[in-house]
């Protein structure tokens, strides 16, 4: 099952109040204005910051 596109359209980075989107491996879910990557895990985005990843 994959992440819907209903909720991709209301999730927004934690730190930064921007969108969200797939990575293209769909492993995570990237904002583009602050580079953090949350991952998914078993089809849940997890939306913690200490959870994510930054990446250029």
């Amino acid at each position: 099952m994959a992440i819907s596109q209903d909720l991709l359209e209301i999730l927004v980075c934690p730190v930064c109040k921007e969108a969200v989107a797939l990575t293209e491996d769909k492993s995570g879910l990237k904002c583009a204005a602050c580079k953090r990557v949350y991952p998914i895990r078993d089809d849940i985005p997890v939306m913690l910051v200490d959870e994510a990843r930054i990446e250029g």
